[in-house]
């Protein structure tokens, strides 16, 4: 038996999309929602074969090991703090944690660019824009299929945020089954136009209601957003993040969403023009990871909430 492991954010998406295409296989899939990422404990032991996807390593550190010790063939893929790479014959691992790659990218360059399109949806949907739109130029592809490719990056990740899969707009598992198959973005959209529409209401629809936000907390390391505890405001709390990171480069933010255990999850960018520091500061918290540019806390205790405040202010302060 042989499973896909993979994070339900566009990123994860699509990079398994591309690994699919060039090598099909019908497996189990093991997936959820973005800030689910300790996936790898649910594969059984003994399996023959897991291909895992923009999985922290790290924090799948004692299920890999389990598995490489049971005599499983595991490829790993990924762009997020990985700790100690195992050393095992059984393991392929690709980690690189340039805060300007993505897993998409990743793949793209074991591909040889074979399925390109599908490596820029993963691209923008990671908030990668100038990677991609310099990826894009080189690969002469024309500014109004690029803003396609970037729409759809933007609602896949838009649809891997909430608390559990009932804030999502569509499991991401059921999501993949959709893309999967198809050589180009634009095939998928053709074939699914009901899947996008649906997907770009409603993160219009959510953008909308978060335009009424004012920041929480403002100072020279940043802006703190806190949302409301509502499902829409769960759904774009990361893209929420990329947008005002966009907005104001030069800036750090974090967004903070209330979660039904009463805990913050947390979404932390790094200013654009200094795109590092963001997994160090979320790794001073128990639940903490993520990347150079852009961070998670999964559940920030509600004591912790002023820590969190000065520990960021004084983290990002120029």
């Amino acid at each position: 038996m042989a499973f896909d492991v993979f994070n339900g954010d566009a990123d994860g998406l699509a990079a398994l999309v591309q690994w699919r295409l060039a090598y099909p296989e019908a497996n189990t899939l093991i997936t959820g929602v973005k800030r689910d990422i300790a996936l790898l404990k649910q594969v059984p032991l003994a399996t023959e074969q897991v291909t895992v996807m923009d999985l922290s390593m790290a924090k799948n550190q004692a299920a890999l090991d389990a598995l490489l010790a049971s005599g499983t063939q595991v490829f790993y893929a990924d762009h997020h703090q990985s700790g100690a790479v195992p050393q095992s014959p059984l393991l392929h691992a690709h980690i690189h944690t340039s805060a300007n790659t993505c897993t998409a990218l990743i793949i793209d360059k074991l591909l040889h660019g074979q399925y390109r399109e599908w490596a820029l949806v993963g691209a923008y949907g990671d908030n990668l824009h100038r990677t991609a739109n310099a990826l894009a130029h080189q690969s002469q592809i024309a500014a109004s299929q690029r803003d396609r490719l970037e729409q759809l990056g933007h609602y896949l990740n838009y649809n891997s945020y909430g608390a559990s899969l009932d804030d999502l707009i569509m499991p991401p598992a059921i999501l993949y089954r959709h893309l999967c198959g198809f050589d180009t973005p634009d095939a998928f959209m053709r074939a699914y136009p009901d899947i996008v529409t649906t997907l770009a209401e409603a993160y219009q629809s959510d953008r909308d209601k978060a335009k009424a936000l004012a920041p929480e907390t403002t100072g020279d390391g940043g802006k703190i957003y806190l949302l409301p505890d509502a499902a829409w405001a769960r759904r774009i709390s990361g893209m929420l993040g990329n947008q005002l990171a966009n907005q104001a480069p030069d800036s750090a933010h974090a967004v903070l969403t209330p979660m039904p255990s009463g805990d913050w999850m947390v979404s932390i960018r790094a200013p654009l023009n200094r795109p590092s520091g963001a997994v160090q500061l979320a790794e001073q918290f128990a639940t903490g990871g993520g990347r150079a540019a852009a961070a998670g806390i999964n559940a920030l205790p509600a004591t912790a909430l002023s820590a969190f405040t000065a520990a960021f202010m004084a983290h990002f302060s120029p």
